[in-house]
């Protein structure tokens, strides 16, 4: 990566090597910055991989824009390559999710208050995709933060709301069990934190929908 031929970016170090990207720490003018790499897919035919990852790249891209444009608490987008299928952000401080979790270190009222940043997503018309406690941040002063829109939607459907409640869901069930009830806490502050918003779906009815989502998954499990 630091090879990469942008003279604005500086290079200090990889920090993922994942199946869709490779994320890189360091400088764009003088800003801490993330550099974010998409590899090719090598199972998909060369010219659907490309038009999929442009396509995935500009829903990004899009989605930062909007949400940065709003001051909604997420990366600021610096720059966007979509011949060589890459994107440079700011770099947010502090300890994903998993992390202030797993230590023990949780602040009472942090889940409500992750259940309000996630319907103010929902509100500025974007699902997140992939809401895992590894793409939640939260920062020294405990501000709430989200990261990597990948596999953002813009303009989602209900089904798109209730499946980001169901991806935390899964992954507080699966990597947090000894915080019982997570998210019920996460849902009443969706709930609680919910303004009503032309076009975009009630809060109880994208509650609701998780709720089939997550006996639809019980279900079939």
């Amino acid at each position: 990566m630091s090879g990469v031929p942008y003279r604005p970016w500086s290079f200090e170090t990889k920090v993922h090597e994942g199946a869709e990207a490779t994320v890189s720490r360091g400088e764009w003018l003088g800003k801490p910055a993330m550099l974010k790499l998409r590899k090719p897919k090598g199972y998909r035919n060369p010219d659907l991989d490309n038009r999929l990852t442009k396509s995935r790249m500009a829903v990004e891209a899009r989605a930062l824009s909007r949400l940065q444009k709003r001051n909604f608490p997420s990366p600021s987008l610096f720059y966007v390559d979509h011949q060589d299928s890459l994107i440079i952000i700011s770099e947010i401080e502090g300890l994903p999710l998993f992390e202030v979790m797993a230590n023990g270190n949780l602040g009472e009222d942090a889940l409500s208050r992750v259940g309000g940043i996630i319907r103010r997503l929902h509100e500025n018309g974007v699902s997140h995709g992939d809401l895992t406690t590894h793409n939640i941040m939260i920062d020294p002063s405990g501000e709430i933060f989200l990261i990597d829109f990948g596999l953002a939607k813009i303009s989602p459907e209900l089904e798109n709301l209730g499946q980001d409640l169901q991806v935390l869901n899964e992954c507080l069930t699966a990597s947090h069990s000894e915080y019982p009830g997570a998210i019920e806490k996460v849902v009443s502050g969706y709930i609680s934190f919910s303004t009503s918003v032309p076009d975009v779906p009630d809060s109880g009815d994208v509650t609701l929908r998780f709720d089939e989502i997550r006996n639809r998954v019980r279900y079939l499990g």
